[in-house]
């Protein structure tokens, strides 16, 4: 069992090296531009498409949107000309700020986590599918694949956090309504860490479990996500081997 976790904590970064190695199995600055334009593209495209995922879960799911900040690098000016709620500038690349779940965690955890269905429908086959290609191919799957696919890691203190958050709140409301509900949720962790045990607030070690075992449950959502790119590669991979006999 040990042994099958390793393989599963392992095997995200095995995957990015097994592509690494099909680019430059023939070394040659192409193949390094490639992969640069490729990421960077991906990266410009993917953060907007990421944030309006998050809206649209929510809308999906019976809530409404009223707020989405986008900075300005990321053509929220244009997009705003499409999507009214939309507000040029934020403190990050991008966040939802005005949102109504109608008191619904299901509809929360729907927009937390809408947008990494392009990491498993999109963005791991893409990464998986980049081993064993031609080099220059490799090197294009690799740069469009990887902040897609990686998008689940770079959310662990924020969209994987508030998922664990919501879902181990809500168990010890259950357990114990006394405990609250609300005060360990929050789509940046560092920042409620600061909020809650470094500013003098009355918070003891109820807080520390529910903040620890939310951000446990977060790494383990997260490579859920990426388990269930890695099922769909498999899926997709075999039509297109049944498809090319």
């Amino acid at each position: 069992m040990i042994k099958g976790i390793k393989t599963i904590l392992a095997l995200p970064f095995e995957d990015f090296f097994s592509g690494l190695e099909s680019c430059f199995s023939r070394f040659s600055p192409l193949y390094i531009i490639a992969l640069i334009i490729s990421f960077l593209a991906s990266w410009w495209i993917y953060v907007p498409l990421h944030e309006l995922g998050h809206a649209l879960g929510c809308i999906l799911g019976g809530g409404t949107v009223s707020e989405l900040e986008i900075s300005p690098m990321y053509g929220a000016s244009f997009l705003k000309e499409i999507f009214p709620f939309i507000s040029v500038g934020s403190e990050y690349a991008g966040q939802l700020t005005g949102f109504d779940t109608r008191g619904s965690d299901l509809i929360y955890l729907l927009t937390d986590f809408f947008p990494f269905l392009l990491t498993i429908f999109i963005g791991v086959p893409l990464l998986r599918s980049a081993a064993g290609s031609r080099p220059l191919s490799a090197a294009v799957k690799l740069g469009l694949g990887l902040p897609i696919a990686f998008a689940p890691f770079i959310s662990f203190s924020g969209d994987y956090y508030e998922m664990g958050s919501i879902i181990i709140s809500k168990i010890a409301n259950l357990i114990s309504p006394a405990i609250g509900i609300t005060r360990w949720r929050s789509d940046d962790v560092f920042k409620l860490a600061g909020e809650i045990f470094f500013n003098g607030n009355p918070y003891g070690i109820t807080d520390v479990v529910g903040v620890t075992l939310s951000f446990l449950l977060g790494i383990v959502l997260i490579y859920v996500t990426y388990m269930l790119g890695v099922v769909w590669s498999r899926i997709l991979f075999g039509f297109s081997k049944k498809a090319s006999q």
